[in-house]
């Protein structure tokens, strides 16, 4: 045999791969994916069992007729959804809603901007400003519904006796259709304005110093700056609060429900207690689940224009 030929077998005999080392990366992977699965498996029970299953159930409910009686739990197809679309009652909830959304979201909003910019002034003792503004959206809604169905009462409540004072008549504050629902809102405003105010106070403390000082230079007053830098600097900041006060008024119950239970004459009531008093008043769960499911394509759409919108303003 030739020198060559030894020195050829005896590098193709060197090149040859090892078979553990092409092992070795391949299991270091697949322990890492059996790790990672482990590690998500707890979370992706509870995501399968408390969130995929109730929304597949609660869509397969809604195309029947099932009722907390037992009876006719037979697949009845779009029927209830076609009944719905009927339903005077679910349109006149779903306004009051959708007219509670209009009137709370714009005072909720700017309320907490003017909190925001007198404390971003300067304010001494700013630990007892943010103290007042936000601890009442720490309280539970039962203690703010009692403490307002107080304040409102139309004979021994503070705010009427003050109007007297001025010569006011009397005001039923939740007894007054035409009125009923801006109590809430005021109710409301008291309550939740805390936690915008921090989000609007937490983007103004970080506007660099320096935009202020160029436009000091400048000659630019406090309302330029403010209408010129801070208004412009706030934009994303706004739309995320915009966002979560809209969604959050689409979804009232409690402060209703505790304050007038829907009342006078039906005025008040929100679709999520329409939903309510379907199912568990009227005993029909099937059409309750079409009734939620209606309003939960509602959110979809509001939560998709507000992605279309937001992505428009950061292209």
């Amino acid at each position: 045999m030739s020198s060559s030929t030894v020195s050829r077998q005896t590098s193709q005999v060197r090149t040859k791969p090892t078979p553990g080392i092409k092992a070795g990366p391949s299991l270091r992977r697949s322990r890492d994916n059996v790790s990672g699965w482990t590690f998500a498996a707890p979370f992706l029970v509870f995501f399968l069992v408390f969130l995929v299953w109730p929304i597949l159930y609660g869509f397969y409910m809604s195309l029947t007729g099932k009722s907390l009686t037992g009876a006719n739990d037979a697949l009845i197809g779009f029927s209830n959804y076609s009944e719905a679309f009927a339903d005077a009652g679910m349109w006149r909830s779903l306004g009051n809603t959708l007219y509670f959304t209009v009137i709370s979201t714009v005072p909720l909003v700017l309320v907490a901007l003017v909190m925001a910019a007198l404390l971003n002034i300067g304010l001494p003792a700013q630990w007892l400003w943010r103290l007042s503004y936000f601890a009442p959206f720490l309280l539970a809604s039962t203690v703010v519904s009692l403490f307002f169905v107080w304040m409102y009462n139309p004979q021994l409540g503070l705010i009427n006796d003050f109007l007297s004072k001025f010569g006011i008549p009397k005001i039923g504050w939740l007894n007054d259709p035409n009125v009923a629902m801006w109590s809430i809102v005021i109710a409301t405003l008291w309550w939740t304005v805390g936690f915008n105010f921090l989000l609007y106070l937490a983007a103004m403390q970080n506007i660099p110093a320096q935009h202020y000082e160029a436009a000091s230079l400048d000659g630019a007053g406090a309302w330029r700056q403010f209408f010129s830098i801070t208004l412009p600097q706030l934009t994303p900041t706004t739309v995320m609060i915009v966002l979560l006060q809209i969604l959050a008024s689409l979804k009232v119950f409690d402060q209703i429900y505790q304050m007038t239970s829907g009342g006078p004459g039906g005025s008040t009531r929100p679709v999520v207690q329409y939903i309510f008093e379907t199912g568990f008043t009227g005993y029909r769960l099937g059409y309750s689940a079409a009734i939620s499911y209606i309003f939960f394509g509602l959110i979809v759409l509001v939560s998709a224009l507000q992605f279309v919108i937001t992505r428009r303003r950061s292209a």
